[in-house]
């Protein structure tokens, strides 16, 4: 039994005790002597809470080093994690990294090997013996079947659980090391989705827009059939038919200064060759498991490329982007209340140059992925998004990030030497009040 007929087990009007049981009936089938031996046998099952079965079982996946014993453990560990409560699966989750820690004893052994003969051997030995358990066992588990998705939605169950502290957030700091290097761009896929891609493709993509809502199939078909409209997606050898992360792209004459010319269906349509711009107007992070992980940079980069090979025509490329921190930087100004349209440019154009979060950076997160990618403020408009979302978190404002590739580097340096947000003489003007 596998965690796919385990939920849909669930879902039928099985009871979890039920789940559990033909759990373990398939523990004891599949392993017989050897859970005997490490010592989940089924009297000791019986007594267990969940979280500790958990526990026992990844401590035996930990203990053993057969090629065979490991996928099957790393199934039934997940057969029974996927069947149980968000709340047993977070109990589990508190206790892991206290479990399996770093030896301590490992580390010191291996730094007087290292400092007695500094050589590759012991270089090795040092890493191996730095690794948490913790992180082991992560990678143990991706043995199962489907592993590598399941152990992103066991990374969605810890960081829901809030701000993180101690040992949940040493465990979350395991789970991004070794997803980052999993997840490396290198090893992603860059797909074009269109009209013709799977239904179970399309389905992720209404569920994952995070901008701007897929309200209906027809709206998905206006973003992804017309020919000057595209979406492109990173996904991963394990996740084929799941997108880690997607961007949409509007091919239009100048830089558009609204949402709505770019999301109306009624819109004529351009010829692709003759358009001048290319437009990023949605980027969409699927996997909440992967937070942290950046791919985001790359996908633009990637898709910046693919567009001047096919359209070279193509004389610039730039966002249209919301601001979802204004509102909020605002009412600390002392709202928009009386500010008109101009007022509330200047206001956002402030806000977006001179402002800086307490870790420094630009204050808005949607800014500072752009301008950390190399990106340059190039204007704000005011009536720009006039959905409920885009009053609430930015009284109707939006932005241009221009990618000028001349200039990506240097925009880099400004903001990363010299805490300057590279911005248009128009923006300029804006700060200015002029």
């Amino acid at each position: 039994m596998n965690a796919r007929s385990l939920v849909s087990l669930k879902r039928q009007g099985g009871s979890v005790a039920l789940v559990r049981s033909r759990i373990d009936q398939m523990l004891n089938s599949r392993f017989g002597r050897l859970l005997e031996r490490i010592g989940i046998g089924r009297g000791k099952g019986e007594a267990q809470s969940t979280p500790a079965r958990l526990i026992d079982i990844a401590e035996s996946l930990l203990s053993v080093s057969g090629n065979a014993s490991g996928p099957s453990l790393a199934s039934a560990f997940f057969d029974l994690y996927d069947a149980s409560s968000l709340e047993e699966r977070r109990e589990f989750l508190g206790e892991v990294r206290a479990r399996f820690p770093r030896n301590r004893a490992a580390i010191d052994k291996a730094i007087a090997e290292w400092q007695a003969d500094p050589g590759e051997a012991a270089a090795r030995t040092l890493h191996k013996a730095a690794e948490a358990r913790s992180q082991k066992l992560i990678r143990k588990l991706n043995l199962a079947p489907g592993g590598t998705r399941r152990l992103i939605r066991m990374r969605e169950d810890l960081l829901s659980a809030g701000k993180l502290k101690g040992d949940d957030a040493a465990l979350d700091g395991d789970f991004e090391y070794i997803f980052a290097g999993w997840f490396n761009a290198g090893f992603l896929e860059l797909r074009r989705i269109d009209w013709d891609t799977s239904a179970s493709v399309l389905e992720r993509v209404i569920r994952y827009e995070a901008v701007h809502s897929i309200v209906s199939w027809d709206d998905l078909r206006a973003r992804v059939e017309p020919a000057d409209r595209r979406c492109y997606a990173f996904f991963h050898p394990q996740m084929p038919d799941d997108p880690l992360i997607f961007v949409e792209v509007a091919l239009t004459m100048g830089l558009p200064d609204a949402i709505g010319q770019i999301l109306d269906e009624s819109r004529a349509e351009i010829d692709p060759h003759a358009a001048s711009h290319a437009i990023f107007y949605s980027i969409s992070n699927c996997q909440e498991g992967l937070r942290g992980v950046p791919f985001g940079n790359f996908l633009i980069k990637r898709v910046v490329g693919l567009l001047r090979e096919e359209l070279p025509q193509l004389s610039g490329f730039a966002t249209l982007s919301p601001v979802p921190g204004f509102a909020r930087w605002l009412a600390g100004q002392g709202g928009a209340d009386g500010l008109d349209n101009t007022e509330l440019r200047r206001k956002a154009a402030d806000y977006l140059v001179n402002g800086r979060g307490a870790k420094g950076g630009p204050l808005d997160p949607v800014a500072r992925f752009h301008l950390g990618n190399g990106a340059r403020l190039e204007a704000v408009h005011a009536d720009a998004d006039l959905s409920a979302k885009g009053l609430k978190q930015a009284h109707g404002i939006m932005v241009n990030y221009l990618y000028d590739l001349d200039g990506i580097e240097a925009n880099l340096l400004a903001l990363s030497e010299l805490d300057q947000v590279p911005h248009s003489p128009e923006v300029a003007a804006l700060v200015a009040g002029e």
